[in-house]
């Protein structure tokens, strides 16, 4: 606003007049850098433009109607058709060149021009230009569902993106599609044409409210995380929970108290994906929905082995069976030819108090590689190296180290994991874990 209380437009073109500006910046919402890119590539009428542009982005997030909504406000001479409905290369150059017959204020309905090949194309478009008399300033051609355009002849793609300099003429072909350009680029090579994303639209936030689910989310992680990538992934998966109150209409994004009351128990629940990354944005958000308990989360112990390489697994498994069995059973358990033991000797009479209730015990390094070679047998090559996925585990939390690297019998381990989450782990390399549980037995 001036002083005069006169609204001034965003945007900022010699060609055009406030009034033209302000108009179309209120009817593009959202789009305003898009468009503001646009209107300084295409410059005053009179200058050239670029040869070619590629405006890309997901269904409905805004290419049709800006371009369409740019071209007409600033009254562009210009073209515009859907490759869908002109499928074939002669019903597409066709249908450009009545259209463009039809910019004229005399000739409101052109005549059909029949055109067989993208040459009478070229020599078509220099006469039309001319008749037309628009050598003085640019033509838009915009070619929508531009997709289509691989489908059709091979010299279709790359005879429109240097269409400027085959016709000698100041027009700027505008490729409007729904993928990359670089499922487009032909093998052969082409002009590179100046490349736009559209984003999806999306409900803005003030930077306040950002910061005060920023402050809530390290309020509850930040004593157990401090990996920035980590807090960023944290931030992301969980911020669409905090809005929910405010999209239902039921906060502002000033109720800090009614938004915190939202989240929390989400956020706790959250606690238990930490590093392990098990789960994308959208199963978190279908878990959530069963509103289970921190304890009962639906099918999370089951995606917690998805980050974890396969040799890994074993790895872990041979932890938990090394923590919960005493080492005294490991013949029985993982010696193939042991001969006969006797129940009697094997189950002593005294341990009456299950060792899942007593807790992990530690182990050394030596007996977790002997069960790990036991239980992997010929199912996978043991050619990874052991030590550095051990050290892996223990980062995850997943083993605790509790011995120390400076005494003479080696470092030790406890596995830290639940019989829930072993089992589901156990379940991917189709291991019976139970069978090999001195408690089970």
């Amino acid at each position: 606003m001036t002083e005069t209380g006169i609204k001034m437009p965003n945007f900022e073109h010699p060609e055009y007049p406030e009034a033209t500006l302000l108009h179309l910046e209120s009817m593009v919402p959202c789009r305003e850098s898009q468009v503001s890119s646009l209107m300084s590539i295409f410059g005053e009428r009179q200058h050239f433009s670029f040869p070619s542009i590629f405006i890309y982005g997901h269904t409905s997030s805004g290419k049709t109607y800006v371009m369409q909504t740019l071209l007409e406000t600033l009254e562009l001479p210009h073209v515009f058709v859907n490759c869908v409905e002109c499928f074939t290369s002669r019903l597409l150059l066709e249908e450009i060149l009545t259209q463009l017959q039809n910019l004229s204020s005399e000739s409101k309905h052109g005549s059909h021009v029949p055109c067989d090949t993208f040459n009478d194309f070229v020599r078509l478009f220099k006469q039309e230009i001319i008749t037309q008399d628009l050598q003085n300033q640019t033509v838009y051609i915009v070619l929508d569902k531009a997709e289509q355009l691989r489908e059709m002849e091979a010299n279709v793609l790359p005879g429109f993106l240097r269409l400027q300099e085959m016709t000698d003429r100041n027009v700027t072909v505008i490729f409007l599609s729904e993928i990359v350009w670089e499922l487009f680029r032909p093998n052969t090579g082409c002009l590179e044409p100046f490349t736009l994303y559209f984003p999806d639209y999306s409900i803005e936030y003030s930077a306040d409210f950002y910061a005060a689910y920023i402050n809530i989310l390290l309020g509850v992680f930040y004593t157990v995380c401090r990996d920035l990538k980590e807090l960023r992934h944290l931030a992301a998966l969980n911020f669409t929970k905090y809005c929910e109150p405010v999209v239902r209409g039921e906060a502002n994004e000033r109720d800090t108290r009614r938004l915190w009351k939202n989240i929390e128990s989400h956020l706790k629940k959250a606690m238990q994906t930490v590093y392990l990354r098990e789960i994308s944005s959208s199963q978190w958000e279908r878990i959530q929905q069963d509103d289970g308990e921190p304890g009962h989360l639906k099918g999370l112990s089951a995606h917690a082995h998805v980050e974890l390489p396969y040799y890994s697994k074993f790895l872990l498994i041979a932890a938990y069976l090394a923590s919960y069995n005493p080492a005294r059973t490991d013949k029985r358990f993982f010696l193939k030819h042991h001969g006969k033991i006797k129940k009697t000797n094997f189950l002593k009479k005294h341990e009456k108090t299950s060792n899942h209730l007593l807790g992990p015990k530690p182990f050394p390094l030596d007996r977790l590689l002997a069960i790990l070679y036991s239980i992997v047998d010929n199912k996978v090559a043991p050619t990874a190296n052991i030590f550095s996925q051990i050290t892996s585990l223990v980062t995850l939390q997943l083993l605790t180290l509790v011995g120390h690297d400076d005494k003479l019998d080696g470092p030790k381990y406890k596995c830290t994991v639940s019989l829930d989450f072993i089992r589901a782990i156990a379940r991917t390399v189709n291991f019976d874990i139970i069978k090999y549980l001195y408690d089970f037995l």
